[in-house]
């Protein structure tokens, strides 16, 4: 059995959906009555956005791999980062670590291959919706990934920081978000939508007349990573 640490803080709220999910996604598969071993290192969310804002991307790997080895130093045998903006520098990240990290976008990347989908759209912060790193990994299997306009991706963004991070979920933001989907449906065709923000689940959780699925990638990092301590 493998020890997770976990890079939390990024935000609180998804922070604790994460311990959830992994808790009971490895209560599902042992069924032993035992629970998993986890080790969460919250870290300074303000510091690290402040960074990547300030597009000092190197300071923001340096921060990141700071806290990785001190999950390592507590005996993590495996790790990730519960956020997805923090994955805009995992590839640099993942190769100076001390343990094997788990990536959200390799993760969702394959949840969205095998349900063979080909143009899917993705939310979450600016720093995601604007960056490469999703981008890199999904062309690679042949998926286009649609983005909304820049005034819906300037809403999307101030709600996040605004509300999510801070646990405030409001039902009309909920329905803006939707419009949004319906919006990127009509035009574009996407045939999913990547939640890509881990407090995105925890607004937009059980929507069932979309005609899509959206796909939570808290779950599906979750339930990748308990694979990873079981294996």
């Amino acid at each position: 059995m493998k020890t997770l640490g976990i890079i939390g803080g990024t935000a609180p709220e998804s922070t604790i959906e994460y311990y959830r999910l992994i808790i009971s996604s490895y209560r599902d598969q042992k069924r032993d009555g035992s629970y998993p071993p986890i080790i969460i290192n919250s870290i300074d969310m303000k510091r690290m956005l402040d960074l990547i804002g300030a597009h000092e991307l190197a300071g923001v790997t340096d921060y990141l791999l700071g806290e990785v080895k001190k999950l390592a130093r507590a005996g993590a045998d495996l790790g990730l980062l519960a956020s997805n903006t923090p994955h805009i520098v995992f590839e640099d990240l993942r190769r100076r670590s001390p343990i094997p990290l788990v990536s959200i976008v390799e993760a969702t990347c394959e949840a969205v291959k095998a349900l063979r989908l080909k143009k899917v759209g993705l939310f979450g912060t600016r720093f995601t919706m604007q960056g490469q790193f999703y981008p890199e990994v999904f062309s690679r299997q042949g998926i286009a990934l649609i983005v909304p306009g820049v005034d819906d991706q300037n809403y999307i963004h101030d709600k996040y920081m605004s509300e999510f991070v801070n646990g405030i979920f409001l039902p009309e933001t909920r329905e803006h978000l939707l419009t949004i989907v319906d919006r990127l449906k009509e035009k574009e065709g996407i045939q999913g939508l990547i939640l890509g923000g881990t407090e995105l689940p925890l607004i937009l959780r059980d929507v069932l007349d979309r005609g899509i699925p959206f796909l939570d990638t808290t779950r599906i990092h979750a339930e990748r990573a308990v694979a990873q301590m079981l294996a």
